[in-house]
């Protein structure tokens, strides 16, 4: 049995009639509050996982937005890339077509010239030989001895 000096036991004794002799027992301890106190202590760190739970998860939102702007940057700059590409790679081939005009256009005004310096040349050539059958044509007429009548 408990025992009788115990503080925490209660003990009753009811007398009845001398037949019957009940005794209660009663133990305090039983009652008490540790499992309440017990239980609101998990539901507080429940509370408190709960909560950090949810910032994490704000967090974590506001990481994948920084994310994906930097996605959109990134790819902004290589779309920007590719374009500086193309348009250097374009202006290559204009300064090369540029360059190539003016090689046939300069190739063609020496075609031009060498042919207008040949028809020169030809033409010169050709006064020169005239010139001279004129000049023996009239140094033979000086040379004969006129007709005498």
């Amino acid at each position: 049995m408990a025992d009788p000096n115990d503080p925490d036991i209660e003990r009753t004794v009811v007398e009845g009639p001398a037949i019957v002799r009940r005794e209660e027992i009663r133990d305090r301890r039983a009652g008490s509050s540790v499992g309440w106190w017990a239980a609101a202590l998990v539901a507080v760190i429940a509370i408190a996982a709960l909560l950090l739970i949810n910032n994490q998860r704000s967090s974590t939102n506001n990481e994948l937005m920084a994310a994906r702007q930097q996605g959109r940057a990134e790819a902004s700059i290589a779309a920007a890339q590719q374009d500086a590409q193309a348009a250097l790679a374009t202006a290559g081939a204009a300064s090369q077509s540029a360059a190539a005009s003016a090689a046939q256009a300069t190739q063609a005004a020496a075609d031009t010239a060498a042919r207008a310096t040949e028809r020169a040349r030809v033409e010169a050539a050709d006064a020169a030989s005239s010139a001279d059958d004129h000049a023996q044509d009239a140094s033979a007429e000086v040379m004969q001895p006129a007709p005498v009548e």
